[in-house]
């Protein structure tokens, strides 16, 4: 009998069920493998770009919107173009060196060319602490608290995370603060902008009717795409160990954190040109445009801005000064990690602390002009700037540098294009200067 049995044919469709199952089965194994890989990686560009919409930031696109309404839009997204470019190479050079900015500038060009990258970056980058400081100065203020509490407590408290904290438990803490960004973007529809001419304006560039137009395109391209952003974020990837075999995921962040850059860029100046622009009101303290908000969303509206421009500041406020004891320790040679022990001295964390403790006693001044402090520290990053993206372009394209990673041609000629906007930039802005005396 059993030589004889019919074996029963199982039925096509369950075939045809158990297939499918296997490849739902390995696609959402290979979803979850491609969330996880993208998690490892997830850091560097977002931190470096949402910390470029720091109080400097947040002050120059408020300007740009309040003095010049949507007509300046479009340097907008002509940064935030440029953002992606300059952070995605930065990123592919540390990963394919292993070194942060400075510390490949002394490799290829001799320790005197690196001394001098460390100065210029210092003397910039020191502004721009002293006006994330001022950004937490300005926020407090919109509750009453004075600076001289303010910012000696948000500078011990920053300190205490960065020099106490493991690299992954700073970096948890940030992408906490940098969320508080969003905030912004509510600002930009409450403040029911024409949106009309926020699509054209930003799409169609106008040339600037006078040199204070001039002043902020320069002041807006040294916000979105400073200085102290590209060495951090070759310094901070090469310390998170990205690696060339990660930039397709590391790609995928880097153009996350730039695009929320410059929308929450174009939201600040969206709600400035439709709010505080009909009224002829220039910007000369964060509560002009809380005060601008209110009639659209009340009291809350100082909530909004305030508790977005303490999360901006408290972010920036740990980036800048990192990025500068990044740059500072590479370019004496001492290692530059916030892994490395701080129960031993390390010129790292003593660079870090040295810069707040300075800014922190400066802003701490009384009766400082907070706007104006960070409107100049962004139109000195927009002028230093030019040195900076060619120094990237020269090692991105050194073989001896990059290897086989070396960026393409035609990837390489779209960063040279950008170096030529940037000096153009510059340029008109010097001639626009000279010509109004």
């Amino acid at each position: 009998m059993n030589a004889h049995r019919k074996h029963k044919r199982p039925h096509p469709m369950t075939h045809r069920r158990h297939g499918i199952s296997r490849k739902f089965a390995q696609s959402r194994t290979a979803g979850k493998g491609a969330l996880v890989a993208f998690l490892a990686v997830l850091g560097p560009g977002l931190l470096a770009g949402l910390s470029d919409d720091d109080p400097a930031g947040i002050a120059t696109y408020s300007m740009l919107g309040a003095d010049h309404g949507y007509r300046l839009l479009w340097i907008i997204p002509v940064s935030t173009v440029l953002l992606v470019y300059f952070h995605l190479v930065a990123v592919h050079i540390g990963a394919a060196t292993g070194k942060g900015f400075v510390a490949i500038i002394r490799e290829r060009w001799g320790h005197g060319v690196g001394y001098i990258a460390v100065t210029g970056l210092l003397f910039a980058n020191f502004g721009t602490i002293c006006a994330e400081y001022a950004g937490i100065s300005a926020a407090a203020s919109l509750v009453g608290i004075p600076s001289w509490i303010s910012t000696p407590v948000a500078g011990i408290l920053i300190s205490l995370v960065v020099v106490l904290g493991s690299f992954h438990r700073v970096e948890g803490v940030l992408l906490v603060i940098s969320s508080t960004l969003a905030l912004y973007i509510i600002d930009g529809v409450l403040a029911r902008p024409d949106w009309s001419l926020v699509v054209r304006n930003s799409i169609i560039p106008h040339a600037p009717a006078n040199p204070a137009g001039w002043l902020a395109i320069a002041a807006t391209l040294g916000t979105t795409l400073a200085p102290w952003g590209l060495a951090f974020i070759q310094s901070y990837a090469v310390d998170k160990k990205i690696k060339v075999s990660d930039m397709r995921m590391e790609r995928i962040d880097v153009i996350i954190g730039s695009l929320l850059t410059g929308v929450i860029g174009l939201a600040i100046a969206v709600a400035c040109a439709a709010t505080l622009h009909p009224a002829g009101i220039h910007v000369d303290d964060a509560r002009d445009v809380a005060i601008s908000l209110r009639p659209l969303a009340g009291s809350f509206a100082t909530v909004l801005f305030g508790a977005g421009l303490l999360g901006a500041s408290l972010l920036a406020a740990a980036i800048v000064p990192l990025a500068t004891a990044y740059s500072i320790a590479e370019g004496i040679g001492a290692p530059a990690s916030l892994d490395l022990d701080a129960r031993q001295f390390q010129f790292f964390y003593a660079a870090f602390i040295g810069l707040t403790v300075a800014a922190v006693s400066v802003v701490s001044l009384p009766n400082l002009p907070l706007i104006p402090l960070m409107y100049a520290s962004q139109v000195v990053n927009a002028i230093l700037l030019p040195l900076h993206a060619i120094a990237i372009q020269m090692l991105a394209s050194d073989p001896s540098i990059m290897g086989e990673s070396k960026p393409g041609k035609l990837m390489l000629a779209a960063g040279w294009f950008g170096v030529v906007l940037i000096v153009a930039c510059i340029g008109a802005l010097a001639v626009s200067w000279i010509t109004s005396r």
